[in-house]
């Protein structure tokens, strides 16, 4: 392995690394930042859903399963 390929190599890991640090960062290509999301017309904060219908029922049946169970051991202690 010859140098020039080290080189060319930890060059692109490099670009990689720059490039995952600037998407962490929250900056686009452009430079500019996406900070505000107001200014897309969206309000900022906590973003919501990502639960399906059927996962929000099944998940209501396991807390109502596992209070239920909680009530019965402090009835019964």
């Amino acid at each position: 392995m010859d140098i020039e390929r080290i080189v060319a190599e930890l060059e692109q890991e490099r670009d990689r690394i720059n490039q995952a640090i600037a998407s962490l960062k929250g900056v686009n290509s452009s430079g500019s930042t996406r900070k505000s999301a107001a200014r897309n017309g969206r309000s900022g904060g906590r973003q919501r859903g990502g639960m399906s219908a059927a996962a929000r029922k099944r998940l209501s049946q396991t807390m109502k399963k596992r209070w239920a169970e909680k009530r019965k051991k402090a009835k019964s202690s």
